[in-house]
């Protein structure tokens, strides 16, 4: 059979799309990191090894094994190799700590728990033995081993749940996903498709490889069979080196990922900061317009943003060939197989892509409606040429004297300001209006001070309506941010800021 990447995606399992592409091209490499590379034969064959020596310890089909684990090429081997035995994986993000592991292992009931020791000066090991957690074992550089011929066959079906992700947490316990192999392949499908890839790019992780977008972006590499550059710890502009030295053509992660690239450049604006960059690409937060024209004017790479969760790893991505308009403005289209449909302005979503559901059994009856569409809280809707264009969250919606006011529209006309850098809107408890808008800010280095005066004219004279301008303006050095792809806490906005604001001297 002629393999192509579309015929890749037919894998009923990721353990079979590992073993098709170490078959067609064993020699070239799939992982780059800090001096090290490994080939996608060698990935089949180390994994192969690695599931034999958990097999030695007792891990079988279906057993449940956390792992929380840094982005490493050791990690991916593990995981891997779990895949190979049909285990169920429930995979952490390092930085958790006690509240929000001890809830994953307890929810999850793992009976092992792979951790990386003591990592960047937290002792994972001693945090395991004091949850109680069972099967603690350490595998930062060094993996179980064994023989592969003690292994029993590979798993035959990919549609059993075999994967237990977990929500941010931010707001109460995190939720443990459902995952398939399917979806997963699924998911990365779409993304690796719609970028239009080919096996002479070199991609790059900048995020958890523990975070849903880890597997998302690994099916996309063996789909197209191209590598990508890990990193254990991502900073700018340290990491800038590595991107250089092996040529990276496609980077990215999130939002704060392009700011980040952009701010860069805005030091060197002679040349191109990664002088292989061609393509800038992510998720995981909303796009304002203007950062997508500032990136394309200034870095001289396209920028392509998609939509996806960790319930749905990728449900729509933009294509590098679509209209400036369509980039900047919408969220891409959703790939053949998913279905999106728009109630009472909300996006809900049905595929392969989408997840079985969660570990609480309540929670998945009330996520999924009455034909089997999940319910994301999301708020958008569908453009004629079929392009999906959010507007904010069901919880980001400020009420204001009654009137809906989308936190979004305000944010992306803030971020053509000038000296603004980064923003989030929110809504505060006000008793005479229900809530009122306040504007969160980061300012861009050596700007005057913003004020709410001058905000406020600046939203005018955008033609933003008067009853949805901020009424409060905060600039803060550092918007609160998660670990996995920076996404901003508002609701660590909104515990901080709901106290009466200081007078101002006008």
């Amino acid at each position: 059979m002629n393999e192509t990447p579309h015929t890749l995606g037919s894998a009923r399992t990721l353990w079979e799309l590992v073993a098709r592409r170490a078959a067609l091209t064993p020699d070239r490499p799939v992982f780059l990191q800090a001096g090290r590379s490994l080939t996608f034969g060698e990935l089949h064959a180390r994994a192969e090894r690695v599931a034999a020596g958990l097999y030695g310890m007792g891990v079988r089909a279906g057993t449940v094994v956390a792992w929380q684990l840094p982005t490493r090429i050791e990690t991916a081997l593990l995981s891997f190799a779990l895949a190979r035995l049909g285990a169920v994986q429930s995979p952490v993000i390092p930085f958790y700590r006690d509240r929000e592991v001890g809830f994953a292992l307890r929810e999850s009931k793992a009976e092992f728990f792979a951790v990386p020791g003591v990592w960047r000066g937290h002792d994972h090991t001693g945090m395991a033995h004091r949850l109680g957690a069972k099967g603690v074992f350490e595998a930062y550089d060094a993996l179980p081993d064994g023989d592969p011929s003690v292994l029993p066959p590979p798993p035959a079906e990919g549609t059993s749940v075999r994967w237990i992700y977990w929500t941010s947490g931010t707001t109460s316990d995190p939720k443990g996903v459902l995952h398939t192999d399917r979806s997963l392949i699924a998911g990365g499908s779409c993304l690796a498709h719609a970028l239009r890839l080919s096996p002479d790019d070199v991609g790059s992780m900048a995020f958890p490889y523990a975070h849903i977008a880890g597997p998302d972006y690994t099916v996309m590499l063996l789909l197209y069979g191209f590598p990508a550059v890990m990193f254990e710890h991502f900073a700018l502009p340290d990491a800038l080196a590595e991107y250089r030295r092996h040529g990276v053509t496609v980077a990215g992660g999130s939002t704060a990922f392009y700011s980040m690239f952009l701010a860069e450049q805005r030091k060197r604006p002679a040349g191109k900061v990664i002088p292989s960059l061609r393509l800038l690409a992510g998720g995981g937060a909303p796009k304002p317009p203007e950062l997508y024209h500032s990136v394309v004017r200034e870095m001289g790479v396209q920028l392509t943003h998609g939509y996806g969760m960790t319930e749905v790893p990728m449900i729509t991505m933009g294509d590098p060939q679509d209209s400036p308009e369509n980039l900047a403005t919408t969220e891409g289209r959703p790939p053949e197989g998913m279905e999106i449909r728009i109630v009472h302005g909300e996006v809900r979503l049905r595929g392969e892509a989408v997840c079985q559901g969660y570990l609480d059994a309540a929670q998945t009856a009330a996520a999924f409606d009455p034909d089997g569409f999940l319910r994301t809280g999301d708020l958008g809707h569908l453009t004629d040429s079929g392009h999906l264009v959010l507007t904010g969250r069901l919880k980001d919606v400020i009420i204001r004297k009654g009137e809906n006011i989308s936190a979004k529209e305000i944010e992306d006309l803030l971020a053509t300001h000038p000296a603004v850098a980064d923003t989030a809107v929110v809504g505060l408890p006000d008793a005479e209006r229900g809530e009122l808008v306040c504007a969160v800010l980061e300012q861009r280095p050596e700007t005057a001070l913003l004020t709410l005066p001058e905000i406020v004219s600046f939203l005018r004279g955008k033609g933003l309506s008067v009853h949805k301008l901020p009424e409060r303006v905060e600039v803060v050095d550092a918007l609160p941010r998660n670990d996995t792809l920076r996404k901003v806490l508002k609701y660590k906005l909104r515990e901080r800021f709901s106290a009466p604001a200081p007078r101002r001297t006008p």
